[in-house]
């Protein structure tokens, strides 16, 4: 069923953010217990099922924001396969990246990555739903760590990313205080654990064959 706020004057962006699989550049924490070949092969499928999962919510147009560039052949394979679009991540920090995909186009953004394999199209649904209905400004689900799976807004909303220490236990706290400090009205989705250490590999049994 079409929910009844999908409609071209309400429309969400998919937004996922993904880094190239090259061995020895990603997934660097999983290497130790893996491999840098099988960890870059780890993150390849997550690529892949990040985009299956984002177009398969039928939420509105999916971009895959690479870094350092588009040219990697997992994401022109991903271009020519399906009908994501491709651009290219800028900033500094996590956050510059985020917001500067976010304020590409008007309108309302989910913005997810690639480190968790457990968010299911249904989520994105609700997340898109609930900013397109005003129901919300802003939309998080957060990370067992700490941080968080998932962020849409429905407008770019910068404060949300200012002086915020990515990559630690504090990003999902730091965030909430800011959205409160905005007085912006924030609904939180189930919380999901990512896959960034050996003891979250586990967890993928079932979900994804890489």
């Amino acid at each position: 069923m079409v929910p009844s706020w999908l409609n071209a004057d309400a429309a969400c962006r998919l937004v996922v953010m993904a880094r190239a699989p090259v061995p020895g550049r990603t997934k660097r924490r999983l290497i130790p217990a893996i491999g840098a070949e099988r960890a870059a092969a780890l993150h390849r499928a997550m690529i892949h099922h990040a985009v299956t999962t984002a177009l398969a919510s039928g939420v509105g147009q999916v971009e895959l924001w690479c870094t350092p560039s588009t040219g990697h052949e997992v994401f022109r394979t991903l271009q020519s396969e399906t009908p994501v679009v491709l651009c290219t991540q800028t900033g500094s920090d996590l956050g510059a990246r985020m917001h500067a995909a976010i304020g590409a186009r008007p309108g309302a953004a989910v913005v997810i990555g690639t480190d968790c394999p457990f968010l299911e199209p249904d989520a994105l649904v609700r997340a898109a739903g609930a900013l397109c209905s005003a129901e919300a400004d802003v939309v998080l689900a957060p990370a067992f760590d700490g941080g968080y799976v998932l962020i849409g807004m429905d407008r770019p909303r910068p404060e949300l990313f200012a002086g915020v220490e990515w990559g630690t236990d504090r990003v999902l706290a730091q965030t909430r205080e800011r959205a409160r400090a905005a007085r912006l009205r924030l609904l939180e989705l189930e919380a999901r654990r990512d896959v960034d250490r050996p003891e979250d590999l586990e967890a993928l049994a079932g979900v994804l064959r890489w």
